[in-house]
């Protein structure tokens, strides 16, 4: 089901798998893949390594001193690392950045059966991986939807080394209690599909196995962190599309709460997929945040 109301509820189950949305990274750098686990962290390319024990398909490119901060690009649920390549090409211009399958989706291993993925869980391989891919470097995580929810909860317990955070229209702090207020059980229709397919999906029936809890937000402090929010996604859903478009502003807002320095903008004319849809709006996000890391070293 999560195909055929992808385009309905994409923000909200945050696992949609749109065919062909996203890039072949391999083909936009010129790269083969490579299945060597030798990944240092200044290999440029797409290479499978080991992280944990699992193998975690990453991409990274672009070159910066070794003491500028690295991009760490984090897609949405049911969505490959491809789905940010265009992002991640134009930032590799002027920035280090590396994006990476998480388990379950592309070409990274997938969870084991029958189990349920948490942040805590995400949170280790992303620590690990990190160490392969960072070195001494500082980090801004940019992540969108689904991963910009896991970059919002992994960010606060790792001020060592995140210096730097932004969110693109990501996945809000208490997706299923919001859902479930918004859209009330005796609803009908499409809606019902709508609220039903995003509670289940938040269950961990969803590509990771992922478990997408409610939950506070938790401050970083004062990093520097851009939040963008689309500006219309429910007009496929008429009867709630308003108080669904309220819901998910109240939980940008939210997201507000992770730092003193937190700014929460509307990408005009986007929906959703604010990075293909307003890349303009997205590369300069993540170029303001990189700038004041890097000022702050």
């Amino acid at each position: 089901m999560f195909r055929t109301f992808a385009k309905a509820i994409a923000a909200i189950a945050v696992v949609c798998a749109v065919a062909g949305a996203g890039l072949v990274l391999n083909e936009e750098y010129g790269k083969a893949d490579s299945d060597s686990t030798d990944a240092g962290p200044s290999f440029t390319g797409t290479k499978k390594i080991d992280v944990d024990g699992h193998t975690v398909n990453v991409s990274c490119s672009g070159h910066s001193d070794a003491d500028q901060p690295l991009v760490v690009l984090m897609a949405g649920g049911g969505e490959g690392l491809g789905n940010m390549a265009a992002l991640q090409k134009s930032l590799s211009r002027t920035d280090r950045v590396c994006s990476y399958d998480r388990l379950g989706e592309g070409k990274s291993d997938k969870p084991a059966p029958g189990t349920l993925q948490t942040v805590n869980d995400t949170s280790v391989l992303l620590t690990k991986l990190l160490d392969h891919l960072a070195g001494d470097r500082p980090v801004v995580l940019a992540g969108h939807s689904l991963g910009g929810y896991i970059a919002a909860r992994y960010t606060p317990d790792h001020t060592d080394r995140v210096k730097g955070l932004v969110l693109l229209d990501a996945t809000v702090p208490h997706l299923t209690r919001d859902m479930k207020r918004t859209i009330p059980a005796d609803a009908t229709g499409g809606a019902t599909q709508v609220r039903d397919g995003a509670i289940a999906a938040n269950e961990g029936q969803n590509p990771e196995q992922f478990l997408i809890a409610d939950g506070p937000v938790h401050s970083a402090g004062d990093i520097p962190v851009e939040i963008l929010k689309h500006e219309s996604q429910y007009a496929a859903v008429p009867d709630y599309g308003p108080a669904l478009e309220k819901m998910w502003a109240k939980g940008q807002q939210e997201w507000q709460q992770l730092s003193t320095a937190a700014k929460l903008t509307t990408a005009k004319g986007s929906g959703h997929y604010i990075h293909t849809e307003r890349p303009d709006l997205a590369l300069k996000a993540v170029q303001s945040v990189t700038a004041s890391v890097a000022d702050a070293e």
